[in-house]
């Protein structure tokens, strides 16, 4: 049972006989899993969240989409079909290359709804991040208590032109690669600290630091949306960080911007140490093979 505000929730998971994951809210069967986003807000730091900075750009794009489709049903449907767009446009270059043809007024078809479905997906990132960089500078700052200034920058083909004048520029080089070679589907974020790259140049603590301001800032998004507090869960945050980065975390977290939090680690003396810090109601878990065994309260 989940309570958000006045708003009182049941929301469980089962896999039919079939195989196929069925989400029920209030014992109604989701028609598809894309209805039940923005539901229950939420915000999740976990180790997984290293991939932001080690792996490639989708990843970053994955981050975005996944954090403005919890507040904008419209643009989660625009991502959808923008993608099913994509895949028919790229089927059709693979086509004209097999068969030995080429049809202009069929491609422009799709460039016209790849254009307005890309260009509104691009001035929502804009907005995001605009929102989004000055809580997160904030956040690595209180954390972090140094002078380093990290940045968010975002890339995308878009600022530099229109996206239907270079969709109609780059027919040639489309039809060579036979994929679309112009789009959001491109963009990047750019995660700097300072000048220079986090990825090249950042310690394990900083990449910590930074991953751990985004998520942070990215609760503050939410809430100011939606009005209340998410949850928030932490992870495995501690590791990688130094006593001074975790007590400034505890610290925090323990005030009033936050909720309800959930902590796990594997060190218990650790937890209870961190518990001692802060006040209010606060209960340990015994968790064994994905099952609570125990609780007790601190």
């Amino acid at each position: 049972m989940y309570n958000f505000g006045e708003r009182n929730e049941t929301v469980s998971c089962a896999v039919s006989r079939a195989g196929k994951k069925r989400i029920k809210r209030n014992e109604n069967i989701y028609a598809k899993f894309s209805d039940h986003i923005g539901l229950i807000p939420l915000v999740m730091v976990s180790p997984d969240d290293s991939t932001l900075v080690t792996e490639g750009s989708e990843e970053r794009r994955k981050y975005m989409n996944s954090v403005i489709s919890i507040i904008d049903r419209n643009y989660l449907t625009d991502t959808i079909n923008y993608n099913r767009v994509l895949l028919q446009r790229n089927t059709l270059l693979k086509t004209f290359a097999e068969k030995r043809y080429f049809s202009k007024e069929t491609l422009e078809l799709y460039d016209e709804q790849l254009s307005v479905l890309g260009t509104r997906i691009y001035n929502a990132r804009i907005r995001f991040i605009e929102q989004l960089v000055p809580v997160f500078e904030k956040y690595y700052v209180e954390i972090a208590r140094s002078a380093e200034k990290p940045n968010l920058l975002y890339i995308s083909q878009l600022a530099e032109k229109p996206m239907n004048e270079q969709l109609a520029e780059n027919h040639k080089k489309c039809r060579e690669a036979e994929f679309t070679t112009i789009g959001i589907h491109k963009d990047d974020l750019e995660l700097h600290l300072g000048n220079f790259p986090i990825k090249k140049f950042g310690s394990q603590g900083q990449q910590k630091t930074y991953l751990l301001a985004l998520k942070l800032a990215q609760f503050e998004f939410l809430k100011s949306f939606f009005g209340y507090k998410p949850i928030l869960l932490l992870d495995d945050v501690f590791d990688k960080l130094d006593k001074e980065r975790v007590k400034a975390l505890i610290g925090m977290v323990s005030d009033n911007r936050f909720g309800q939090i959930f902590v796990s680690d594997t060190g218990e003396d650790r937890i209870r140490e961190l518990l001692s810090e802060l006040s209010g109601s606060n209960k340990i878990f015994y968790v064994e093979n994905g099952t609570v065994i125990n609780e007790e309260t601190v």
